[in-house]
Order: structure tokens, then C-alpha cells, then sequence
């Protein structure tokens, strides 16, 4: 940041945010397919690992600080997947559970049993290991940033999912677009995605982001306003149009998460106004939300409400399989089968009534599929990373109702948005997912603790990451510059 005497401070972008915005604008275009053979994995992964290099050499030194949280579940993902890789000895691997009938191969040919690694297809968890580059650069460059230029990613998430919207309405006018980086389906409307569900997971958090990012740290929205409420609508119709029925879900509880995280910021803009103001604007935006959704219906644009009421062959295989897969976890538990393995590991007991054409390539419950991919030590990771969650999502709405705690509220709802959709799906395998949730960690990381709180009432800051390492931190640097009153505000 920079001061000139006509024009007043201008932003100068770091390194770090440089890279950031590069690697998310390269993730929108081919980070949407979660498969391994997709062409886009080579291009995001080997610009994940430029960016990497760059940081290194020519970056600042990262400090994550409030951040270490998200590091710690980050770094032991990482160790998780390297674990599963290592060979056991043919004395040990056998012991494990469902692992008996592989040896069969070996002594069929008379061979020696080898050693084998934890992962029963090590080949789908190399690739596992390798799609963890994206989340681990995303933290480094996050970690980089300062908190301005963190303050302005809600703009840049908006951007990207406005792109992808546009994408979308191509597809949905019938222009065909063919990215050769995805493996999207033709005549589907996904945006830049592979998956229509998770394109609908991103427009619902756009619908998160827009209304923070109008009224982010208390500023008067101005022309934000209509513009956040414009985009919201698009959202909220092209999810309509996508034929997302887990779309329809995410929609509304990003909705009214969106309303309530700029609450006190449309309070204050209509400060000067009646009290009937409030809720008339609030009634005011969910009946137009209300009357183009009706328009949308009456035009048979809604096609995810249509499904919704239709019968679905992919629904039904879902449901179909589901005992199957819980057989499957009972089976491999505690050990698990190796993260990235359920392909190959479903066919092997697929039973001859879910044969068909196309196959079942996840769970369809991501949640659970790690507990059967990884097991007992993926099932604690993941609690462990839900317990946080919890724990940070209450002090981050506990903290203040003004909007300079918003970041680390709109982390909170994505990252619920996040999960819910995991409960249907697996957007969280795609990397511009992977990238939002860690964007999402580190935002809700910052929020302040009750330290924090107190310094803040007091004047000292007005950072909402504030905490009382922080504060330690600035009652030393007062003892040696007494005259420097702001240099930490």
C-alpha cells in the first residue's frame, strides 16, 4: 500500500496475491473435474507447483498465525495419503482386512508374496497425493497475503463464480462449448464444471459472497447494492435452470445465510430511515426472488424443481448402492481400502442387480466414502476437522455484529455449504473447490478470540483476527516505540 498526494492510498498487490489470482484463474478454467484422467489435472497441478517455486524464490516468508489450525489438518491429510503408500511387509499386509483374496494372484503364478502398501490400487492414491498440491500452494499463498489483500478474495470468488455463470448460460442457450480440460456432459448445464451439482455448489456461494462483498468492513454498499442483488438473482435462477436438485437446497440455505451476515450492514446503510425500512427491503428482495423463480416455472426453466418431482435413474443408483457401500466400509474398517480407491474397489462387489452401461465412480456421500477410503484414521480427521469447525464457526458469530467480522462468518457458511453438498456429492475432489475451502479455513481461522475481543473494545485494533498472541505481541513493540500509537492498528 502506497500513499500519492493526489489520488490518496493505492494498492499495490504482493507476490503472493499475484500468484493466488493466477492459480484461481487457471482453476476456474480447468480445475472443475474431479476424475484422474481429466486434462485439466496436468494443467492445474503443474501451475499449483510454478506457483510454488515462484513463492519460494521470490515470495515473502508465509505466516499463517491464527491460520496454524488449518496448516495442522492440512499436513496431516498430506501424511495420511504418504502413509498409505508405504509397503508393508508380506507378513503384516495379509492381516489387514479384505486383503486375502489379492494374494490369490500371487500364488496362482507361484511367486513370493510381495510387499504391498496400505492403499489396495496405490495408483489412484499417488494420484490422491498429487491433487493435494492445489490445497497446500492455496494455504502458502494465502499465508503470504496480508489482511487487505485478503479482505479483497470475496471480489475475486465473485468474479470467478460470475464467470462460470456466464459459461453456464451459454450452455443453457445451446452454444456448444467444449472444454477439452473437463470431462463435462454434453447438453448439461455446468458452467466449468464436470458436475452440475457442483457448479450449483458454486453459484450458491456466490450467492454467499455477494452480499459481504457489498458491504464488507461497514462501507456504504452504493452501486454494490443492485449489483449484489442482481447476482444473487442470476445465482439463484441458473440454479433453477442447471437441474440441480442438491442445487435447490444449497440455494436457499445460501440465501438466508446471505441475509443474515449483512444484516447489521443494510442496518446501517438505512441508518437514517424508519425502522419499517429494514424489513420492507428484506421482504422486498425474497418476493422478487420469489416472483422470477415463479416466472422461471411458468417459462419451464426450472428444471431442478422439475426433477425434483421426476424420476431419476442417478438418484435411484444412489440409493441402490448405498447398502452396498456400507458393506464395503464395514469390510475394510479400520484400515480402509486407500484414499482414492473406490472405483476399482466397487466393482469388486458390485452386485450383478446394479450392473449397468455407466459406472458408480464415488459414494455419492463423501463423508462417508472417506471413512471407507481411509478408514479409522480418515474417519478422525475428518471429525477432528468438524469439531474445529464447530468450535471456530461459534466464536466467529459470537464475535461482533459488525461487518469487519464478516470474513470469518462468510468462512463459517461456506464451509457449511461445503459439507452439506458432501453429504450428496464429492465437490471437495475438484481443486477450485479444494482451493475455496482452504480460502474458507483461513478466513474463519482469523476469527477473533475473547482476547482479541477485549483489545478491540479498547482501541488498541480493529483487526478481526486479532488475538491475544497478537496482543502480547503489541504490548512489547508499545515497551520499545512508546510514541508509535498506530503502527499496529
Amino acid at each position: 500500500m502506497t500513499m500519492s498526494r493526489r489520488s490518496g492510498p493505492r494498492f499495490r498487490p504482493s507476490l503472493a496475491l499475484v500468484l493466488l489470482c493466477g492459480l484461481l484463474a487457471i482453476l476456474l478454467v480447468a480445475g472443475g473435474a474431479s476424475r484422474a484422467d481429466a486434462t485439466g489435472q496436468v494443467v492445474v497441478r503443474a501451475t499449483a507447483w510454478i506457483a510454488l517455486i515462484v513463492a519460494v524464490l521470490f515470495g515473502p516468508r508465509p505466516t499463517w498465525g491464527p491460520a496454524r489450525p488449518v496448516a495442522i489438518l492440512l499436513a496431516l491429510a498430506v501424511l495420511l495419503v504418504l502413509l498409505q503408500l508405504l509397503p508393508l511387509p508380506p507378513g503384516i499386509w495379509p492381516s489387514l482386512p479384505g486383503r486375502r483374496i489379492l494374494m490369490e494372484a500371487a500364488a496362482a503364478s507361484g511367486q513370493d508374496q510381495p510387499w504391498r502398501p496400505w492403499s489396495i490400487v496405490p495408483g489412484a492414491t499417488i494420484n490422491a497425493a498429487s491433487s493435494l498440491i492445489v490445497p497446500v500452494v492455496t494455504f502458502l499463498l494465502l499465508a503470504g497475503t496480508i489482511d487487505a489483500e485478503r479482505a479483497r478474495l470475496p471480489a475475486l470468488i465473485l468474479g470467478l463464480v460470475t464467470a462460470s455463470t456466464l459459461v453456464g448460460l451459454l450452455q443453457l442457450s445451446g452454444a456448444g462449448i467444449d472444454n477439452p480440460l473437463i470431462n463435462e456432459s454434453p447438453g448439461q448445464m455446468s458452467g466449468t464444471f464436470a458436475n452440475r451439482n457442483h457448479f450449483a455448489l458454486c453459484l450458491a456461494l456466490g450467492i454467499l459472497a455477494a452480499p459481504v462483498w457489498a458491504m464488507l468492513d461497514g462501507r456504504r454498499p452504493g452501486w454494490r447494492a443492485p449489483v449484489a442483488v442482481g447476482l444473487m438473482l442470476l445465482f439463484i435462477l441458473t440454479i433453477l435452470a442447471s437441474g440441480s436438485r442438491a442445487g435447490l437446497v444449497l440455494g436457499m440455505l445460501a440465501l438466508v445465510l446471505g441475509l443474515v451476515l449483512s444484516r447489521q450492514g443494510i442496518r446501517k446503510a438505512l441508518a437514517g430511515y424508519p425502522r419499517w425500512v429494514f424489513p420492507a427491503l428484506i421482504a422486498g428482495v425474497i418476493g422478487t426472488v420469489a416472483i422470477f423463480v415463479l416466472i422461471s416455472l411458468a417459462a419451464d426453466r426450472a428444471v431442478s424443481i422439475d426433477r425434483v418431482f421426476a424420476g431419476d435413474e442417478g438418484q435411484d443408483m444412489r440409493s441402490r448402492g448405498l447398502p452396498t457401500v456400507l458393506a464395503m466400509t464395514r469390510t475394510y474398517f479400520p484400515w480402509g481400502t486407500g484414499l482414492g480407491s473406490f472405483d476399482p474397489i466397487f466393482r469388486m462387489h458390485e452386485p450383478f442387480a446394479l450392473l449397468k452401461p455407466t459406472y458408480f465412480n464415488h459414494a455419492h456421500n463423501d463423508l462417508l466414502e472417506i471413512v471407507l477410503d481411509a478408514g479409522l484414521a480418515g474417519g478422525l480427521l475428518l471429525l477432528a476437522g468438524l469439531l474445529w469447525w464447530t468450535v471456530a464457526s461459534a466464536r466467529a458469530w459470537q464475535a461482533g455484529a459488525g461487518m469487519r467480522h464478516a470474513l470469518p462468518k462468510l468462512g463459517s457458511a461456506m464451509l457449511l455449504l461445503i459439507v452439506v453438498a458432501s453429504a450428496f456429492d464429492y465437490p471437495a475432489r475438484t481443486p477450485i473447490v479444494m482451493a475455496l475451502v482452504v480460502i474458507a479455513g483461513f478466513w474463519l481461522s482469523e476469527a477473533p478470540s475473547r482476547a482479541g475481543q477485549v483489545r478491540a473494545g479498547q482501541g488498541w485494533t480493529t483487526d478481526p483476527s486479532f488475538t491475544g498472541e497478537d496482543a502480547a505481541t503489541i504490548d512489547a513493540d508499545r515497551s520499545r516505540h512508546p510514541g508509535n500509537r498506530s503502527a499496529h492498528a
